[in-house]
Order: C-alpha cells, then structure tokens, then sequence
C-alpha cells in the first residue's frame, strides 16, 4: 500500500510540474505577445511623432537642397544653379507698348559739351540713342468740387427760388472718400492679403491720415453692393458640369461669439468660369449639398466624408472624382514614419508619376485644353476639338494607343494593390493605404472615362492659398458681416483671374456705376459678371499681358 500511495504522489508531483510548465509557457506566451503589441503601438506613436515633427518644423517643400560642392558646370539636379540655365535660350523681352510715354531728352551739361582739350564745342549729331524708364506715379490729391447755384428769373410757383448743381456721384453717401481709395483697399486687402491697419500706414506716407473706425464702417457699407454679383456667381456655377471642392478653417471673431466658436469653415468650388468661395460655420455636408442644389457633373475633392453623404452624391446627380495627390500624399506620410519602407514608397511614387504622365499623354494627342470648356461632354475618346464623344473606330491611332497604354497602368495598379494586400506579412501602414485605395478606386478612375478630368484636386488648393496668406495676416474677420465680404471679394478677384481680367479697371468700372446708382447695386449689377461682357468690356479690362478670353453668346446678344 505504501508503494501505492508512493506511485500516486509521484504522479501528482509529476502532473503538477507539467502544469506549471504550461502555465509559465502560457504566460510567457502572453508576455511575448503584449511585448510585440506595446513594440508595434511604440512604433506607430514613433511615426506619428515623426509626421507631426515634419508638419511642424520640416521642410513643406519636396524639392532637394542645394549643395554648394557641385561645381557651376556640374550636370547633377543637386548642383544646379537658381535661374536662367546656360544652355537653355534666353526669355525674350517683355513689350511695355501699351504704357503711355512721357518723352525726355538727355543732352550734356556744361563743360562736357566741350574737347576737354581744346575747348571747341561738340555739335549735335543726327539721331538719338533711345532708352525706356518704367516708372509708377502714386499721387494722393483732393477733389475739390464747386457746386453752382442759379436763382429762378420767373414768377412760376412751382419752381424752387435758389437752385443748386448736384454733387459728383459718392459710393458712400455723406462719405468723403472717393472710389479710388476704396479700390485700392479692396485690392491689398483680399488680392494682396494685407490687413487694413498696413493700407493705411501706406495711405499715410502719401499725405492721407484715415481713421481705422471710418475705413471699417465703409467696408460694411460695400457689402450689400457686391451680393447680387455673389449671389449669381453661385447660380451661373450650379448649371457648370464640373467642379474643384475643398475647404480650409477661417476664424470668425463675432460678437457675442458664435455657437460654434470662432473656428469656421471657408469653402471653395472652382468650375470653368467661377470661382466661389462659401463661409459657414460648419463643415458640414449640407454647405456643399446647398451651394450645388440642383446641379449635375463631376465634383473633383478629396476623400472628407461630407461629400460621400451628400444627397447629389447618393441620388447619382453628382459623381466624385478623389484625388490621386492625396494618395501620393499618403504614401509621404509612410515614408516619414517609417524610414524602413522607403523602397516600397519610391516604387509607388513612380507608379503615380507614370500615371500622371499617361494621363497627360493621352490629353495631348486628345488635345484637350486644361482646363476643358466648361459644359463638355463626358468622353471616352474625344475629338481633337474635346468635343463630343467619337466611335474608338473613327479615333486616330494616336489616340487609341494613348488610351490603351493609360488603361493598361491603371490596371496594373490594381493588380499590385490587391497583390500587396493578400501577402500576410504586408506592414499595416501600407495595409492601411492600400486598403483606402481600394475602397476608393472607382473614384479614384473616373478619368478614364472622362478625360477632361484632372487626376487631382490642386486647382482648389491652389485657390485657397490666397485667403489662406490672408488668415495668417489678419487673423480671419472680426464679425460676420467682415467675413461674408471676404467670401464675395475672394470669390469674385479669383473669378476675374480666371477670366484675365484687370480688377483694378473693373472695380473702378463697377464701383463707379454703383456711386452713379446712389450708393446702390446697379439695375445691371449682372451686366458686370465676365460671362456677361461685351467684346469691347472684355478688351478694355483685359490684363494688358493677356489674350481675352473667348466669345460668349452675350457679344451675339
């Protein structure tokens, strides 16, 4: 019995042992696994560390530094010299014709007209030797306007006894600042994005000591003067077929303070012929889904869900085109986080730089302007004019292999991504982008069967530099009423840039027509849109660099 009992223990000693060793070995394994956990959150808090550092300190630019050890001559990108290249044929000089000349003769003073020598004097020789000064003359002066009075001769009852000239038409009624001033505000402060207190430190060297309070209370007199051209930017641009959406933050200081706080939200949608920026509290689906209510096309943005949930969107009336920069984008942000992974980035870098270049390719032999005319019809081979759609048949050959070799790539990538994301080791941050690429890719291939569709949103971001300079510099609006003025005048410069036309002459011309009116909205304030010019409008506020744009059916109205 002894050796019963004996056998017994050693056999639940044994079973004991085994256990602990499965115990320490399960602990172990939990240990390791928490280690390999809190090692991969350390790593992705690494590389958000690493993206937030190069969004604060790094450099916003992907172009290299230059090193001053490459020689002059060297053929390296790295050596090369800022401006104009040896090898590449000099600009040719820029014509100022237009300019009025004011004429000056040089002649020699004095004892220099004379033989050093001798004494005798030179005599004037036949012809000059001619030269051109630019010179600009800014010159503050007052209007001193005299009003005539006339006394009634008659004995006619109706008619006053003292009758006195009216006064030259005013912007501001009662107002003592004439319209050349407040164009000139108008232009440093929303096309140069100078605050207002820099305009009148510059009026001040000119003689002219304004107020900042007068200055302030005009500007939101001027307001209700540009809202019915605001109001139709918006209407002409909903029945446009394409559009560039994006959004930025812009600081609304009202008092008493907004609901929402001072950070509001200013959007932008270029199409062909307008510019139209939108501020709005909100970055809400529902200002782009208002501001685009009945329209139908193609709405090139980036991958923000407030447009994915917008009505258009999901009745089918308006189509996204995402962009392919934000991807590219995507892609640097892996590369600075995690240095390791730089060959997989660089190999799809140049696969989006081949797409581009496609891309490209086939808009020239489509010959396809950029941007394309507004209202054009959604192609999948276009004629050479970027008119209407032409049977792949009729198409040149030129035409069909670029479509093809673009088709081709595009189904390359594809075939890489969902290759990439099968294999099981495949890093989650190249996971993560891959991943939004597929779920993206329908938008993200609208171009090919639209080819006048940019594969990226650029033309919206680069409008938005501008007031973006402005939030820097002025800090946003400090009221409601300032920031709506903003939106207009944003709206409506960018709108003549599109159009190559001279905002100085056409505010001069606008505004002008407004202090005519009474300080009011002309009966035609719509008349003044660029879609609305006549051949003459368009030629006497044209850029003097530019070509006007082309007709439109108001030179056949």
């Amino acid at each position: 019995m002894f050796e019963r009992f004996k056998q017994r223990d050693e056999r639940l000693r044994q079973q004991l042992v085994e256990a602990h060793e499965r115990n320490c070995q399960h602990l172990c394994e939990q240990s390791h696994q928490r280690e390999c956990a809190l090692r991969q959150q350390i790593a992705v808090l690494q590389a958000e560390v690493r993206v937030l550092e190069q969004r604060l300190r790094g450099r916003k630019t992907e172009r290299k530094k230059r090193h001053s050890e490459a020689g002059p001559g060297s053929s390296s990108p790295r050596g090369r010299r800022r401006g104009q290249q040896p090898t590449n044929p000099p600009p040719p000089r820029r014509c100022f014709d237009h300019l009025p000349t004011q004429e000056e003769v040089c002649e020699l003073a004095g004892d220099a007209a004379r033989c050093p020598h001798c004494g005798v004097p030179f005599v004037p020789f036949p012809g000059t030797d001619d030269g051109d000064l630019l010179e600009v003359e800014v010159r503050a002066h007052r209007r001193r306007y005299h009003r005539r009075r006339y006394a009634k001769t008659c004995a006619c009852a109706g008619t006053p006894a003292l009758l006195t000239a009216p006064p030259p038409p005013k912007l501001i009624p009662k107002g003592y600042l004439g319209i050349s001033i407040w164009v000139l505000l108008l232009l440093e402060k929303y096309a140069a994005y100078q605050p207002t207190y820099r305009f009148l430190g510059l009026l001040r060297s000119f003689g002219i000591d304004l107020p900042l309070g007068t200055v302030t209370d005009g500007l939101k007199k001027l307001v209700p003067l540009f809202e019915p051209l605001y109001r139709d930017l918006g209407e002409h641009q909903r029945h446009e077929h394409h559009w560039h959406c994006d959004e930025t933050r812009w600081l609304v200081w009202s008092e008493p303070p907004s609901p929402t706080g001072p950070r509001w939200s200013l959007w932008v949608f270029c199409s062909p012929q307008a510019v139209v920026f939108v501020l709005d509290p909100t970055r809400a689906h529902e200002v782009p889904e208002t501001h685009l209510a009945g329209a139908s096309g193609i709405a090139s943005v980036d991958r923000a869900s407030v447009y994915k949930v917008m009505a258009q969107v999901k009745a089918g009336q308006i189509v996204l085109a995402f962009c392919w920069a934000h991807v590219r984008r995507d892609f640097l942000v892996v590369l600075t986080g995690y240095a390791e992974l730089g060959d997989w980035v660089a190999s799809w870098l140049e696969e989006i730089r081949e797409l581009y270049q496609r891309h490209d390719a086939r808009r020239e032999a489509l010959s396809l302007p950029a941007p394309a005319p507004p209202g054009s019809t959604p192609l999948s081979l276009a004629s050479a004019e970027g008119g209407a759609a032409v049977p792949a048949s009729h198409a040149p050959a030129a035409v069909i292999a670029a479509e093809q070799h673009l088709r081709d790539h595009v189904a390359h990538l594809a075939q890489r991504r969902d290759a990439e994301l099968q294999q099981p080791d495949l890093h989650p941050a190249c996971a993560k982008i891959l991943t939004s690429m597929q779920n993206h890719w329908s938008g993200l291939t609208v171009f090919l069967d639209h080819p006048e569709i940019p594969l990226d949103n650029n033309a919206a971001e680069r409008a938005e530099r501008g007031p973006v300079v402005a939030r820097k510099n002025y800090y946003g609006s400090g009221a409601v009423w300032s920031g709506r003025l903003a939106a207009m005048m944003f709206s409506l410069l960018q709108t003549l840039a599109v159009w190559k036309l001279c905002p100085l002459r056409w505010l001069t011309a606008y505004l002008t027509a407004c202090a005519a009116a009474g300080g009011k909205p002309p009966a035609d304030a719509v008349a003044f849109l660029p879609w609305n010019l006549t051949a003459e409008q368009r030629r006497q506020w044209a850029l003097p660099s530019s070509q006007p744009p082309p007709a439109t059916a108001a030179d056949t109205s």
